[in-house]
């Protein structure tokens, strides 16, 4: 099953999609300028073989719920994503935001 939650933080609005897998979920929230990402998300191939995508992303590890991801501290973050002032450890929540204002 897939759900699409739509996510609102400080006004800013933001797309959860979660897809319920066989013994695990696959989650992402959203906007038009980048996301993060449950375990599933390859920081290093976003890094290195899509380098030039601009990607801006962050991977949390060990979540199971949209609410999870947005307290996790992200684990490792794009390039990109440095370039705006999220890095390692910024919690789920307060890189979208960061994301939202860029």
């Amino acid at each position: 099953m897939i759900t699409v939650t739509p996510i609102e933080i400080d006004g800013h609005l933001f797309t959860g999609v979660t897809v319920a897998l066989p013994k695990t979920n696959f989650m992402s929230i959203s906007n038009d300028k980048g996301y993060i990402m449950c375990g599933a998300l390859d920081v290093a191939l976003l890094n290195e073989k899509l380098a030039e995508r601009k990607i801006i992303a962050g991977r949390a590890v060990g979540v199971r719920t949209l609410d999870q991801l947005l307290e996790a501290p992200l684990e490792s973050v794009t390039l990109e994503a440095e370039a705006i002032g999220i890095t390692k450890g910024t919690s789920g929540r307060d890189a979208l935001l960061k994301m939202a204002k860029s």
